[in-house]
């Protein structure tokens, strides 16, 4: 990779003038997390809503969600890039103007295609927040304190949660679903006006390439793929889906072919020679691929077989949240002091066993047993995240923590976006599957045997999540068998 200093970039004297209030720095990058974590699942509870209020098709409302991962998905290496070329502060803060307008477009939606595609614009905007953000707190921080600060911005998504279950429930009950989105408006605007203030670039910038052809073909293979799989979750296996689901697959295939030929490629293919970087990058892909669909899945029970209210089910999983963000700095301290070897494996471990709980709900489980379930999850998520996205920039060179930002969010949404769609096809494997979908979006329950076999079902998929974390902590462990004697990215430089 050739990376150059270009023009513009602050000198070390002129950094040395204008120290950074890093404290205050912080919270204004926790809350760019905060709102795009109650975007994640604000517009959950409210998909019921916006189905009836805009005439959406059953099998398209997932997009709604979907739609928004998957472009925050392809864009989070470029955005990086772009970061590390034009400064990381000024395009976390532009994309908290595309998010703004997004949000505001969302709010005025009339049917289905406008309000997918105002999601899209609104991950666009997302895609520039959190592939910068952390970036932007490497910069901010020194190495033996980034896990720390990183424990600290996980409180910033564990809080976004929670508003996002909270506010969420309260606006579609008592007010027009628009409202979701409409809230975004004064805290993005006041967040821009904070970051404008106490936020300042840091980072020298590199001159890099956007990797378009292969974001083109990673997104198609993506959307083609998805798109079979959430339609085998409604319907019979047919020549359409197949096509869709093979041709998604040979894109994929032709991405990778793709990405070892570019010049500088969407995925930075010599990171990975960086040691642990591999392993904590392929740990939050199957990370995020056992563990998103968790919230879907426990919803999905209490709204199908238990027969909740929306407001009501989510509520139950609040105190996992809570509970996480206190934990959630602890972790980061510890990742400083021992390594983030230990608290990423341990909290991967701690997940797992949230997992199993969660596998033993039946249709006459007490409902406490789905708050302990989901503080156990809430602690372990705590312990891995700072500490993996610790190690992930203490591993990256420098002048390309954008990149390593990005791909990190790559890695970590390509496993989410795959984890909804997996984790239903388990679930409805035995009821009709155009029910579990009704069941997700809460506008249908369950009762009788139905409802006994869409609970087996689902202690399917969570013991297929429980397989896939352990994946996770199988390479989040492997990262202490590199040689002590190897040198950070830190102190060789940028890979060859």
């Amino acid at each position: 990779m050739t990376s150059i200093k270009m023009s513009g970039a602050p000198t070390n004297s002129e950094r040395a003038v204008a120290p950074v209030r890093t404290g205050l720095a912080l919270a204004v990058v926790m809350t760019g997390v905060l709102i795009t974590a109650v975007d994640t699942t604000i517009v959950v509870l409210a998909l019921p809503a916006i189905e009836g209020g805009l005439h959406v098709a059953l099998a398209s409302v997932v997009w709604v969600v979907m739609g928004y991962l998957l472009v925050i998905t392809l864009l989070a290496t470029q955005v990086g890039r772009l970061g590390d070329m034009f400064g990381r502060v000024r395009m976390y803060e532009a994309g908290f103007l595309v998010f703004i307008l997004g949000s505001a477009l969302c709010a005025l939606s009339w049917d289905e295609p406008s309000i997918i595609g105002f999601r899209i614009l609104q991950g666009i905007g997302g895609a520039f927040i959190t592939a910068n953000s952390g970036a932007v707190i490497a910069d901010l921080f020194p190495r033996e304190q980034r896990g720390k600060a990183y424990g600290y911005n996980g409180i910033g998504w564990s809080l976004g949660a929670v508003l996002g279950i909270v506010l969420g429930g309260a606006i579609v009950t008592y007010f027009s679903w628009r409202w979701i989105f409409w809230i975004n408006v004064p805290i993005g605007l006041a967040a821009v006006v904070l970051a404008a203030r106490v936020l300042q670039e840091r980072g020298e910038r590199q001159a890099h390439r956007l990797d378009l052809l292969g974001m083109t073909t990673l997104g198609l293979g993506l959307f083609g793929v998805l798109w079979a799989t959430t339609r085998m979750a409604t319907g019979p296996l047919d020549a359409l889906i197949l096509g869709l689901l093979v041709g998604g697959v040979v894109l994929i295939g032709a991405f990778v072919w793709i990405e070892s030929t570019a010049a500088e490629p969407m995925v930075q293919l010599s990171l990975f020679r960086v040691p642990t970087m591999s392993p904590s990058l392929l740990a939050s892909l199957f990370q995020g691929l056992a563990n998103f669909a968790v919230l879907f899945l426990v919803i999905m029970y209490l709204q199908g077989p238990r027969g909740l209210s929306p407001i009501h089910a989510s509520l139950l999983l609040v105190p996992g949240y809570m509970v996480g963000s206190v934990f959630g700095p602890f972790a980061g301290r510890l990742a400083d002091r021992f390594g983030p070897v230990l608290p990423a494996t341990a909290g991967l471990a701690v997940q797992v066993v949230a997992l199993f709980i969660f596998a033993q709900l039946t249709l006459t489980t007490g409902l406490w047993l789905v708050v302990v379930a989901s503080i156990v999850n809430g602690i372990g998520a705590s312990s891995f995240f700072p500490a993996n996205t610790a190690a992930v920039m203490k591993a990256s060179p420098p002048a390309v923590f954008g990149i390593s930002s990005g791909m990190l969010r790559t890695f970590a949404n390509t496993g989410m976006v795959f984890s909804y769609s997996m984790a239903i096809l388990i679930a409805s494997r035995s009821i009709p599957r155009h029910l579990a979908f009704a069941i997700f979006v809460g506008s249908t329950s369950l009762h009788g045997k139905l409802a006994a076999a869409f609970t087996s079902g689902l202690h399917s998929a969570f013991y297929a999540s429980m397989g896939l974390m352990a994946v996770a902590a199988l390479l989040s462990a492997t990262r202490g068998a590199w040689s002590p004697g190897r040198r950070d990215a830190d102190d060789s430089g940028p890979p060859a």
